[in-house]
């Protein structure tokens, strides 16, 4: 899936309500994200983190959790990216009462529009896969409307953030 949207908000504010960190405003605002733990942090930038997600789509779709190493970046231009994939890791079995899902490659760009410094393009990739006995038809459903909530979510957490 790829999602685009701009946001009336500035690149910084949008990241700080985005970006992969324990303790950030996510769990918070976005629906999808019920919790989010660093497992082992590589480097400042590079961290191995699970995620997990409530029940969905009327109680279909199990709480799942998502374990991947994640990179943060800013470019020179001031965009700022977050980008991950599913990993291993032996600090993280899969826990009971979870589904294991599977983060292909994907990534979250926060990126400035010139002269518009209160508004941002945010990017994003992702294929993901939910795991356990859910028929394509339920996934394909799930998706479009989740992403179209994560986008109204996440500008109501900057506006939020700002007040």
């Amino acid at each position: 899936y790829r999602a685009e949207g701009i946001v009336p908000a500035s690149p910084r504010d949008v990241w700080e309500c985005i970006k992969p960190v324990a303790g950030g405003p996510r769990t918070k605002w976005d629906q999808n994200v019920k919790d989010f733990e660093v497992i082992e942090a590589i480097s400042d930038t590079v961290s191995v983190c699970r995620t997990t997600t409530p029940s969905a789509f009327m109680k279909i779709i199990s709480p799942r959790e998502f374990v991947d190493v994640v990179l943060m970046k800013q470019y020179e231009d001031g965009t700022m990216l977050s980008a991950a994939t599913n990993v291993e890791h032996p600090l993280c079995p899969p826990q009971a009462n979870f589904v294991r899902g599977f983060n292909y490659p994907c990534g979250c760009f926060c990126i400035s529009l010139p002269g518009e410094p209160d508004r941002t393009q945010l990017l994003s990739f992702f294929q993901t896969d939910l795991g356990g006995y859910l028929p394509q038809t339920v996934v394909d459903s799930f998706f479009p409307a989740n992403i179209a909530g994560f986008y109204s979510n996440l500008t109501k957490a900057v506006k939020t953030l700002k007040a």
